[in-house]
């Protein structure tokens, strides 16, 4: 009775770990698949950044420009908000291809 409970839980930890194994193999098809599908969006993705970095460096240099030609003589932080906002975007983009190696 004793080698007949061995032998039942020595052939199911074999079964568990050729499952276990079957299905790591599936999961690593899995991951190759999303990081190649991930990769195909990347270069995308950061050209649409970079675009709305471009309307917001446009709007941003208009609004300056109309502050300053209407007379307001403290445009530093308006030129500080929307130089920064357009600096970040175009740093995202840069960062997101390095990040994945694009």
């Amino acid at each position: 009775m004793k080698s007949r409970t061995i032998k039942f839980f020595f052939i199911s930890a074999v079964y568990i770990a050729a499952i276990q194994t079957a299905i790591a193999q599936g999961g690593t098809v899995g991951i190759d698949a999303a990081t190649s599908s991930l990769n195909g969006y990347v270069d995308p993705l950061s050209m649409l950044i970079l675009a709305i970095g471009a309307v917001v460096g446009l709007i941003g240099g208009v609004r300056v420009f109309i502050k300053w030609n209407g007379g307001d003589r403290d445009i530093n932080k308006e030129v500080m908000s929307w130089g920064g906002s357009c600096l970040f975007l175009v740093l995202v983009s840069i960062v997101i291809k390095a990040f994945f190696g694009i």
